[in-house]
């Protein structure tokens, strides 16, 4: 497992029966989270008088956030030299999801090392987290996402870690449709990044399910790599997914068509006040150019 555990503004204080209690900056969140099926005790008593925040589930589905004290409509966190805008969202989100620090940091580290201009496609890009994380490396980046608002958040991001948007090309479509277009004006980046959702609607209604698409959307992508590729990325919390889902999808499309390594794993979150514990936060498959 890859642990994002090079944070200084975000902290998983504590996990237990399906909530997690977390620092984000000066904000105290308590907010759900499946995985956490083990019992460390109840989080709201035991910190009781240091949550700014508690997101309750709604047994409808959905919820609602219930601020203890005052906690404003956004506010910034850092990681590295990157910045980002915190906000809380419906169904529990805040707009970022720390543990993919680890994934930003071999992005920008594959980048750097590269010693030449890279283009990036990322798709889902919802904030921009890896957006932010690649531009501060020198690439050029399209950042395609369905949701305008999640595009217009990623710019705001943009903004806020010191780029002018010089070199990146914003994008607001159904993912799908939007290479298929690209592959026909006969564009091509050397790496593709993609955080497909379990299940979700494009610009205009189009369903995307990842069961029954991603294997084609990673085959289609292959048709937009360029001829010295550098990575390419695909990040899942589908709950239930296997490593060697993703791992069999990168053997018989990119792996098959360029030399490089795949490797796959678990991103997780240490956890600071049971250091022998770990939050599991999802899987990554790579396949990277090598060195």
């Amino acid at each position: 497992m890859l642990l994002a555990n090079q944070w200084k503004e975000y902290e998983c204080l504590d996990a237990s029966l399906g909530m997690k209690y977390e620092r984000w900056g000066d904000i105290f969140l308590l907010r759900p989270d499946p995985q956490v099926i083990w019992d460390h005790g109840d989080l709201e008593k035991k910190y009781e008088g240091k949550i700014d925040a508690i997101y309750h589930r709604s047994n409808k589905g959905g919820g609602q956030w219930e601020n203890l004290k005052k906690v404003p409509a956004s506010w910034l966190i850092h990681y590295k030299e990157l910045s980002f805008h915190i906000k809380q969202m419906g169904f529990k989100h805040t707009g970022l999801f720390p543990e993919q620090a680890v994934n930003w940091d071999f992005m920008m580290n594959k980048i750097l090392s590269s010693n030449r201009k890279i283009r990036v496609l990322n798709l889902f890009a919802y904030t921009g987290g890896a957006t932010v994380a690649c531009l501060a490396a020198g690439a050029h980046v399209t950042h395609v996402d369905s949701s305008k608002g999640m595009v217009d958040w990623c710019k705001e991001n943009v903004l806020t870690s010191g780029h002018q948007g010089e070199n990146i090309r914003y994008i607001v479509d159904d993912v799908v449709k939007f290479v298929q277009r690209e592959i026909r004006r006969g564009n091509h980046y050397d790496a593709i990044i993609m955080d497909p959702p379990s299940y979700g609607r494009g610009t205009n209604g189009e369903v995307w399910d990842i069961e029954k698409s991603l294997f084609y959307l990673v085959s289609v992508c292959q048709e937009l790599l360029s001829d010295d590729p550098l990575f390419f990325l695909i990040n899942s919390y589908t709950t239930g997914m296997s490593l060697t889902v993703l791992e069999n999808i990168l053997v018989m499309t990119v792996g098959n068509q360029y030399k490089g390594k795949i490797s796959c794993g678990e991103v997780g979150l240490p956890i600071t006040n049971s250091p022998q514990l770990v939050l599991p936060c999802g899987i990554y498959g790579r396949w990277e150019k090598d060195e």
